[in-house]
């Protein structure tokens, strides 16, 4: 039977069976692997970052990639003819509930598009498979907590993909922040600026879909309709039925090392976000510059990204520099590396009371800017390594980033899209008015206005969309208080059958 005519009841028929069997005794321990049993493991969705996965897991020993799975048959059949080798056969599936009924492979990787991740991560847990999957791990914040459900009850290892716990830079960080020695934390900074240009407008009947695409199959719980832009890959980040906005594309990254750090367990207690997609007009619909502001019991945090250059006419990327508690300045002196192309400028800043945490240039300040500790830069291993070891020892706290962990971190970029969504059109003084209660948040915002200026946007006749404060019932993972009815109708999607994550999984 062809892989797409497969049904849902048969591959939950299937599937449930094998991870009845394969877990009919207690606990995560039962499938010790051997120190000299190979890994047996597939990726799925590869048309960008999995081809990092692919790599990763090609230069292991004791692994053996047997298996690939992408809607797009051009780039499947491309990818096994690249990555084939003597005596190793990689099987290429376009369906992955074909791949997933497979007895022999024993863990995945998702790489897919955002609105695939958590069906994926589900559907290989019920398959038996162990999963590494990537950032954001969900598309939802109710989706990332059934990804947490569907590892516990079918007792996998699962790994959020989200590579800030794999530096061993960050490890010493965090050491020495708790150590007390530059303070409490009293503010954190977190920032993305890469150069984002416009997608073009498909116009109508929307854009062309790849003949070798399983259209279909790449939809999967999204609505299946006209290609609404103009290109098919990559593009879907900008869009709310596929991806999320620049903040969920590169935010849980710096939003899971600052929560790491400051070591917070849950989610914040409030949240708000501003922005616009700014500087031209496009299929588009995530901010290409955001704010987003999250209260925090340990310190509030401020997460920036823009997609613009730093402006009119330069597409390379501008230093983040700001101003914090008690006027103290802080600088990632980022210069771009490459003349000819555009570099992204990224971090995290964790401002205490006695100095600060520079994640860009991994090193720590005292707050007359003087150096304290530099943080080694050697020893980084692949996220895809650790998860490879916890496969083998069957221990989730080996994981550097279990999905509890990759789970929370997302949310936050969620959690900063649903304000962003509820929000409305204001000009610069409502704007400042909204912000009033955050002591830096207005800074940000100056910062951010003189950015378009540069940009050539002008606020006045192109307004910012600034969101509500919507409190957050982190224990509930439910936001409470006003406008709560139209915030949690966006914690979870319309599924399109049968790619369905059921309640109970």
């Amino acid at each position: 039977m062809p892989a797409a005519r497969i049904g849902r009841r048969r591959f939950m028929k299937s599937s449930l069976a094998a991870a009845a069997a394969a877990w009919s005794a207690p606990a995560i321990m039962r499938r010790a692997l051997g120190a000299n049993a190979d890994i047996r493991v597939a990726v799925v969705g590869f048309h960008s970052h999995g081809q990092t996965h692919i790599a990763n897991y090609l230069a292991m020993s004791g692994v053996r990639l047997v298996a690939l799975c992408d809607a797009d048959s051009k780039v499947l059949a491309d990818a096994i003819a690249k990555h084939a080798r003597p005596g190793q056969k990689i099987d290429g599936y376009t369906d992955i509930r074909q791949m997933l009924d497979r007895k022999d492979i024993d863990a995945i990787s998702v790489a897919t598009p955002n609105h695939w991740h958590a069906l994926a991560a589900v559907w290989g847990c019920q398959a038996g498979k162990d999963v590494c999957v990537e950032k954001p791990v969900s598309h939802t914040i109710w989706e990332g907590r059934q990804i947490v459900r569907a590892a516990r009850k079918y007792g996998r290892v699962v790994q959020g993909d989200l590579d800030m716990r794999s530096s061993p830079a960050n490890w010493q960080a965090a050491e020495f922040l708790r150590s007390g020695k530059i303070g409490k934390p009293v503010l954190a900074r977190g920032y993305c600026y890469k150069r984002r240009p416009s997608i073009g407008k498909a116009g109508p009947g929307g854009g062309k879909i790849p003949s070798s695409v399983d259209y279909n199959l790449w939809c999967g719980p999204a609505p299946k309709g006209p290609l609404p832009r103009v290109h098919l890959h990559y593009d879907w980040h900008w869009q709310w039925a596929t991806g999320n906005g620049e903040i969920g594309n590169n935010g849980p990254h710096h939003l899971d090392l600052i929560r790491w750090l400051l070591g917070e367990a849950g989610l914040p207690r409030r949240v708000l976000s501003l922005g616009g997609r700014f500087g031209y007009e496009d299929d588009g619909q995530t901010p290409n510059t955001q704010i987003a502001l999250y209260d925090y019991a340990c310190c509030p945090v401020i997460y920036e990204t823009r997609g613009l250059g730093s402006k009119a006419g330069d597409n390379h990327m501008g230093p983040f520099a700001a101003t914090g508690p008690g006027g103290l300045k802080v600088a990632d002196g980022f210069i771009d590396p490459h003349p000819t192309g555009v570099a992204p400028d990224n971090g995290a800043f964790i401002l205490c009371q006695d100095g600060y945490l520079d994640m860009h240039n991994l090193a720590a300040f005292d707050r007359n800017h003087r150096k304290i500790i530099e943080f080694s830069k050697e020893g980084r291993r692949d996220p895809q390594s650790n998860f490879i070891a916890a496969v083998r020892s069957r221990k989730i706290e080996d994981l550097r980033t279990d999905i509890l962990q990759g789970h929370l971190s997302s949310a936050l970029c969620h959690m900063g899209n649903i304000s962003y969504r509820l929000g409305r059109a204001a000009d610069a003084d409502a704007v400042r008015k909204r912000l009033a209660e955050s002591a830096d948040a207005p800074e940000a915002f100056a910062r951010m206005i003189e950015h378009l200026s540069a940009n050539r946007v002008d606020i006045a006749q192109t307004p910012a969309t600034v969101g509500p404060w919507l409190t957050m019932d982190s224990a509930a993972e439910r936001f409470t208080g006003p406008q709560a009815d139209q915030a949690n109708a966006l914690l979870r999607r319309e599924y399109r059958e049968p790619f369905v994550i059921r309640d109970e999984v």
